[in-house]
Parts: C-alpha cells; sequence; structure tokens
C-alpha cells in the first residue's frame, strides 16, 4: 500500500509554479448559436403491429380502439371486441425536426410503448403522423424497427436484454412541412447565444468580430449573448455569418473539478490552482478478531432435551501505528501537476478523489468541486 508521505514527496517532485497554461483557440460556431437557429421536437401516437403475441393485452382499451379507428379508415369496419391479438401495440413516436430540415429530409425517430406490451421486437410502425407544439403535422413517420434488446418468457421464467419496449427507425420519417427560422431581430441585428454564459468569454467574442468585420460590429448585451450589426462588414446575410462563424477566440475556461463517486472518475481543468498547503497523514490502522467457539455439556447417561449448546464469542480490537507519519508542505501547483504524480504512483481514483476533497476543504483548491 503506497503511504501519503511517498505520493506527497513524488509531488513534491512535480509540482511548479507555473502560471495557467493558454486554452487553444475556438471558433466562434462552437461556443454557441444564433438566436433563431434551433431544433424543433416532434410526438405522434401511433400503432406498431407484427409482433410475435408479445404486444399489449387484450385488456387495453386504447389500442383496441386505436386498432379499430386504423382499420375503418381501410375500409374494415370492426368492433374493438372483434379484435383480440396480441401483436398490436400502442406507441408514442419522438423526433426532433433540425432547423434547416426541407421538405422531403428523412429524420431517426424514437417509438416508445405506452402500455403492456412485452416487447418491440420485430415489429412495423404504421403511418404516424407528427405534430409540432402547434399541433400541425410536420412529418410522417413509418417503417420496421430496430430493437436493441429482446424479452422471452415461458412457465413464468423470463430472458431480459437491455429494454425491448423502446426502439428505432433510422430514417423513418419523412419531413413534410418546413421550418422558418428568424434570425434577425427587428432592428435586423444578429444575436449570437453562448453555451456556457461568461462575460470575459462574451467580451473576447465580440473584439475578434470587431477585428474580423470592422469596429463598432459587435456588442456584449450580457454574459450569454453578443449583438451583431449587419449594417457593416459584409452585406450579404449568409456570407456575414459564415465569417462571424470562423472566427476563432480563446474562451474563458471555468475552474471546475468534477467528481463522479459511482464510478470513480475525475475531469478536471489542467490549469487549476492549488495553493501551497500542509499535510499532516497519520498511519492508524485497526483490526477486529472475532473468534466464535461452541461450548456442549457433556450429559451422563445419554440425552436431554432441556440443554443446549453456547455459542461463546470472543473479540479482539488491535490498534497499530505508522512509522512513517509525516508532515509535508507543497508550493503552489495544479491539478495537472497532481494527477501526474500520482498516476505515476499508481494510486487509484478513489485515492485522487479523497486528497481534492480534502484540499477544497481546506479552501487551497481554487475551482468549484462537483461531486455527481
Amino acid at each position: 500500500m503506497i503511504r501519503l508521505s511517498a505520493i506527497l514527496a513524488l509531488l513534491l517532485a512535480f509540482a511548479v509554479a507555473a502560471s495557467p497554461a493558454a486554452a487553444d483557440e475556438v471558433r466562434v460556431k462552437d461556443l454557441g448559436r444564433f438566436l433563431g437557429w434551433r431544433d424543433n421536437a416532434l410526438v405522434g401516437y401511433g400503432l406498431v403491429t407484427g409482433l410475435a403475441g408479445s404486444g399489449d393485452s387484450p385488456h387495453s382499451e386504447v389500442t383496441q380502439q386505436a386498432l379499430k379507428n386504423v382499420l375503418g379508415r381501410l375500409g374494415a369496419n370492426v368492433t374493438p371486441d372483434q379484435v383480440q391479438s396480441r401483436n398490436v401495440a400502442a406507441v408514442i413516436v419522438t423526433a426532433t425536426l433540425p432547423a434547416s430540415a426541407n421538405v422531403g429530409d428523412r429524420l431517426d425517430v424514437t417509438v416508445t410503448s405506452i402500455g403492456d406490451a412485452r416487447s418491440l421486437a420485430g415489429g412495423t410502425l404504421l403511418m404516424t403522423p407528427l405534430l409540432g407544439p402547434d399541433q400541425r403535422s410536420y412529418g410522417l413517420a413509418q417503417g420496421s424497427l430496430v430493437v436493441g434488446g429482446y424479452r422471452f418468457d415461458s412457465n413464468y421464467n423470463v430472458q431480459q436484454r437491455n429494454f425491448p419496449t423502446t426502439g428505432i427507425v433510422p430514417a423513418g420519417a419523412t419531413v413534410e412541412t418546413s421550418v422558418e427560422s428568424t434570425l434577425l431581430g427587428r432592428g435586423n441585428e444578429l444575436t449570437f447565444i453562448l453555451k456556457d454564459p461568461d462575460f470575459t468569454t462574451a467580451i473576447r467574442i465580440a473584439e475578434g468580430i470587431d477585428q474580423a468585420l470592422g469596429p463598432g460590429t459587435a456588442k456584449v448585451r450580457g454574459a450569454d449573448a453578443v449583438e451583431i450589426s449587419t449594417t457593416a462588414g459584409e452585406p450579404d446575410l449568409f456570407r456575414l455569418i459564415s465569417r462571424v462563424e470562423n472566427v476563432s477566440v480563446q474562451p474563458d475556461a471555468l475552474a471546475r473539478v468534477v467528481i463522479n463517486e459511482r464510478t470513480g472518475t475525475v475531469v478536471a481543468g489542467g490549469a487549476v490552482q492549488i495553493s501551497s498547503v500542509v499535510i499532516s497523514q497519520g498511519d492508524i490502522r485497526i483490526s477486529v478478531s472475532i473468534d466464535n467457539q461452541a461450548s456442549q455439556p457433556a450429559i451422563y447417561g445419554g440425552y436431554s432435551s432441556d440443554v443446549r449448546s453456547l455459542i461463546v464469542t470472543n473479540t479482539k480490537l488491535a490498534v497499530s501505528t505508522g512509522d512513517d507519519d509525516a508532515v509535508v508542505r507543497f508550493p503552489n501547483t495544479t491539478v495537472a501537476d497532481l494527477a501526474e504524480g500520482l498516476a505515476r504512483l499508481h494510486v487509484d481514483t478513489r485515492g485522487v478523489i479523497s486528497i481534492l476533497q480534502a484540499i477544497k476543504a481546506a479552501g487551497a483548491l481554487h475551482a468549484d468541486l462537483i461531486v455527481q
């Protein structure tokens, strides 16, 4: 077992008092989007047929009524009582309509069961209108399902892998109505929205746009928005958008350390600073040993029903202290230096997590510690 004193000794060899490393430049298009350019959610209700007895039970009135309506539109007049098949399942169909979708484009759709179907494997989705929030139909979905799982049951024995009540239809929807994106505001200006709001990054984006298109073209409207004038620089709107998207800036990185204790994962920026701290390490080990013994009394002359064995438990507690206790001080360094030193010593991730949590509690870790 590696001692903390040895870890800190090696860390001192790697720790350097260095300024944060400069982040690489990133294109503006990778830092956010233009206001008005967005995806749109679509949803529909339909039926999946062709299931091998794994669909909704005859007790599902919604499924029986939906199947009656479908058959009625196809010219077959039946009552719900006349349909007693488990080869059909009622489903919800969802898709995402991109801002640049045109009529005739294909979309992937996700199909999920809303009844008591056991599996959608082998099913085919019937023609399903996909509606937007305004209740208008923007697409039609139909096709064979791809299900990444299965379920088989017989005589109360069940074998299941993943979730067979959810599937996808690749390119299963056709766009019937396109969506027009409004990019210009009331004053014919463009607004760029940052994914991660930050005043420093917004100012750098505005300065980069001014250098590319001329002074006064961009104006910071907040930590999350940069307003771009369309009257200066490039007269063509789409060429202007292209030039803005390809402006390279250096975003200001937030100091964060993300810890996932369930998986033992630590993610941190390499320039996250750790101030000079003192760590006192004492190696104390406590061991508890239990010895159970049975006392069986001997009865002269045979067996007695009112005599039972007695279990005697002896517990021993041992406390030992290590010989290499240490108090170690190390100068300013970064999380990258810490991770490099611990990795060379083959310290497991949970050990790194414990050290980072202790340094944060001491006020020496200058970053947000996010524990998931």
